[in-house]
């Protein structure tokens, strides 16, 4: 029987794979699920899921809208999932009084220029960066630049948009690439803020980690780190294979910890999920961006918990419903087993004709799920233009290494058919079901 005091609200950008779990969850709590998404407000419930229709680009507008739809109601708890529906989720938790991260903090964490400025001044290492507007493209050796060096949006995930580069020409080559990205018609019906501006930094050597953590009252505990086995050296930086626990040794282990740590309070996030990226090397660990909502996508699959006193494992989802409403088991342990997701890479841009390979991939031991999330006949496209993935491919195994070795086996078993795209410079735009991390 659903508890009416145990009311969550949901902000999420699209309803899918991610959003069907957190409904089970729901469903096993006895917690009502509200969601509030974006979409047009001349639909009467299209769906059929009474989702509070709003805006995300205007989230002080959209947590108008959301309070007005819940006037009355206890509301328990507040979850937002993706980039977007954040800072409407932390301004509407304010409004309602509901434990959350505060929206100034939220704020500051959608601009990837302000996030590397609160960085440095908070005596993080982070490499030297500026900013510049897309157009026009300024001459590089009057911005005194050294390479390589990484030009990114201000505001894109997923890496989208983000090149290296090694040199004058490269750097030049990768704004105009940028920049045409920026002024798409795709991008600019997201209304995403910055969308005029690059940010240029300094390229950081070394392994890359991701870091899945939960805040209470301020305090992070890290839920996991996973190791990105795959060198992310550019000229692009898609993602590809997450495993955890880490193989790194325990000292860098704990100054990734501690930088987490430092990142999150520098920045003000105080409660709810966050997901983060670093890079260590000998001069130590430098934080990449931190977000104020959980692993995206699929990838959450990839984590499981051992309720205390169960036999049966939850899912990631189930935990963050715990931790929202404050029901028992939101600091349940991670599993023991190792455990990894591999977001399936797009080889080139062009139109999805066929897939082949699943029944065998399936097949491998210590594979535990395979998911493909692209539609035939849909256009795909590779990076820096694109932001999501073919699908998902997940393992489970005693150890990292038969982790990382299993999703590797699978990938080679898949092959995808992709025709070139006819009339279309950026098929990259067009989205696919599912994003990664």
């Amino acid at each position: 029987m659903t508890n009416p005091s145990k009311r969550l609200l949901l902000f999420t950008a699209k309803l899918g794979y991610q959003t069907r779990s957190f409904e089970e969850a729901a469903h096993k709590l006895g917690v009502q699920l509200v969601y509030v998404t974006d979409r047009c407000h001349q639909l009467e419930d299209p769906w059929g899921d009474r989702a509070v229709p709003v805006h995300f680009e205007t989230p002080e507008a959209a947590a108008y809208e959301a309070m007005e739809a819940v006037r009355g109601q206890d509301v328990g708890g507040i979850l937002a999932l993706g980039d977007r529906p954040a800072a409407a989720a932390a301004y509407t938790a304010r409004g309602l009084g509901v434990l959350h991260n505060h929206p100034a903090a939220v704020e500051a964490c959608r601009s990837k220029l302000r996030m590397r400025e609160i960085f440095r001044d908070a005596g993080l290492n982070v490499p030297w960066f500026r900013s510049f507007p897309i157009t026009p493209t300024p001459e590089p050796s009057l911005l005194g630049l050294s390479y390589p060096c990484i030009l990114k949006p201000l505001s894109l995930s997923a890496s989208q948009g983000v090149v290296r580069a090694n040199n004058r020409e490269e750097f030049l080559a990768a704004a105009a690439r940028i920049r045409r990205l920026l002024q798409s018609p795709e991008i600019l019906a997201t209304r995403q803020a910055n969308l005029d501006h690059l940010l240029v930094e300094g390229y950081i050597p070394g392994r890359e980690v991701a870091v899945e953590g939960l805040l209470t009252d301020g305090e992070l505990r890290v839920l996991a780190i996973f190791d990105k086995p795959d060198p992310l050296e550019g000229p692009y930086f898609e993602e590809t294979i997450y495993v955890t626990p880490s193989r790194l040794p325990e000292s860098a282990q704990q100054a990734i910890e501690k930088c987490a740590k430092d990142a999150v309070r520098a920045l003000g996030l105080s409660h709810g999920p966050i997901h983060a990226e670093f890079r260590i090397n000998d001069d130590g660990v430098s934080p990449l961006e931190v977000a104020p909502r959980p692993i995206g996508g699929l990838c959450a699959r990839s984590l499981r918990f051992s309720l205390d006193g169960e036999v049966e494992l939850i899912g990631f989802e189930e935990l963050l419903v715990r931790h929202a409403l404050e029901l028992p088991g939101w600091n349940s342990p991670r599993e023991r087993t190792a455990s990894g997701v591999m977001m399936i890479p797009v080889p080139k841009s062009g139109i999805l004709e066929a897939v082949s390979g699943e029944g065998a991939a399936r097949s491998l031991p210590d594979i535990t799920e395979l998911t493909i999330t692209a539609r035939l006949h849909d256009a795909i496209a590779a990076w820096p233009e694109g932001s999501s993935y073919l699908g998902f491919l997940f393992a489970r195994a005693n150890t990292p290494e038969r982790v990382e070795h299993a999703l590797r086996k699978a990938h080679e078993e898949l092959s995808f058919k992709i025709t070139p795209s006819l009339a279309v410079e950026h098929p990259a735009t067009r989205r696919m079901t599912n994003q990664g991390n």
